[in-house]
């Protein structure tokens, strides 16, 4: 949460590539010390230094892919973000079983040193340049992410005329974040983030096996096989279907899913506490956490994200992309930390909860979510502030 904070700050002063250099030099520092860790305190700071740096990623890696991308691959690149994440985990899960801990901590070296290397070959993001004034480093860095022979002139233009009048509006400040000009992409932002989390998405993952045990299964692993089976895929298809579908259509359908799962969770553990189809219990409840898992990683484990890099004008973008990040990490950890009691004390009504939950969002979506597909983050910006 440390790092959602000053996210936002970091990548603004130092620009994105050196908020990610940053990040990666203080994720080294942790795992190396979680390597050589022989008390608790030494993990503890392992852990702190990794968490650090898992928190700026978290905001500008986003915001980095959504601004040198072209609007019409924006939406699919950005999504690759939480794929990769996806896919980390469940390398790490693999590799975990078969190294130590403490060899598991030096593989998270590489990632990292792999970042820092690659870093020297890519370009500073454009909208940054053109925001500090470094016009003619802005010029190279656009038209080497265009192509050599792209003509480039009139999205630099564009850019361009955006950040001057931004540039002419008072340097915003936190207390800003809430004001008229910057509400609306605060609300879109927070909102589905608070949804993400508050869907129960983390409560689901963190503790599946238990959940399968308490629907009667002798134990989760084959849930927690099959729901790590079908994550990747339907992210994956997440990410191809962005920039075709729309990122609303994808929202809706994802966040439908995530209401039929909730609902069929709900009924099963009804069922199971009223000794109602005992045997058809263990079936339904597997049924409903893959159909939840499934809805979620095709739009509203990415979505969510791919909106929060798009929707802030690039003055604003620090602050409230690291609001709109610290949200996300606090209803992440009350979730997480309240799923337990919830399901001691009701595992029905907990998935009652979690399926209003997504009956809300359903109309959040409709009525507050913009559709960012097809545009320019300068024409998506304009039309927030314009209510459309």
């Amino acid at each position: 949460m440390i790092g959602a904070v000053v996210s936002g700050q970091i990548a603004d002063v130092a620009g994105r590539k050196g908020a990610m250099r940053a990040s990666a030099l203080v994720s080294i520092v942790g795992w190396l010390a979680i390597f050589s860790a022989q008390s608790a305190s030494s993990l503890d700071f392992g852990r702190f230094c990794t968490g650090l740096g898992v928190g700026v990623f978290s905001y500008v890696v986003p915001v980095f892919i959504a601004e040198i991308a072209p609007k019409a691959l924006r939406g699919g690149l950005t999504a690759l973000n939480p794929l990769m994440i996806g896919t980390g985990l469940s390398v790490t899960y693999i590799v975990g079983t078969v190294v130590s801990w403490r060899m598991l901590a030096m593989a998270g070296l590489v990632p990292c040193i792999i970042l820092i290397a690659g870093l020297f070959f890519i370009p500073e993001s454009p909208r940054w340049l053109a925001k500090v004034g470094r016009q003619k480093e802005f010029e190279i860095a656009l038209q080497h992410l265009r192509g050599r022979d792209a003509d480039v002139s009139l999205e630099a233009a564009e850019m361009q005329d955006f950040v001057e009048t931004i540039d002419n509006l008072p340097k915003p400040g936190i207390q800003d974040l809430f004001s008229r000009p910057y509400i609306r992409p605060v609300v879109i932002g927070a909102g589905l983030m608070v949804f993400q989390q508050f869907a129960g998405i983390n409560g689901i993952l963190f503790y599946a096996s238990e959940t399968f045990v308490s629907a009667g299964f002798d134990s989760g692993n084959l849930g927690t096989i099959l729901m790590a089976c079908i994550q990747l895929p339907l992210t994956t298809l997440g990410a191809l279907l962005m920039d075709r579908s729309g990122r609303k259509p994808l929202l809706l359908i994802s966040t439908s899913g995530l209401l039929v799962g909730t609902l069929m969770s709900a009924v099963s553990f009804y069922l199971k506490i009223h000794g109602i189809f005992p045997e058809q219990v263990p079936v339904i409840t597997l049924t409903s956490i893959l159909v939840y898992i499934a809805s979620y990683s095709l739009g509203m484990g990415s979505v969510p994200w791919v909106i929060m890099s798009e929707i802030f004008p690039i003055n604003m973008k620090g602050i409230g992309g690291s609001f709109v990040t610290l949200v996300n990490w606090l209803a992440s950890l009350a979730v997480s930390f309240a799923f337990n009691f919830l399901m001691s004390w009701s595992a029905s009504g907990t998935f009652f909860f979690f399926a209003f939950v997504c009956a809300v969002a359903i109309l959040f979506i409709v009525k507050i979510v913009p559709e960012t597909k097809g545009k320019t983050l300068e024409e998506i910006q304009a039309s927030i502030n314009c209510g459309t």
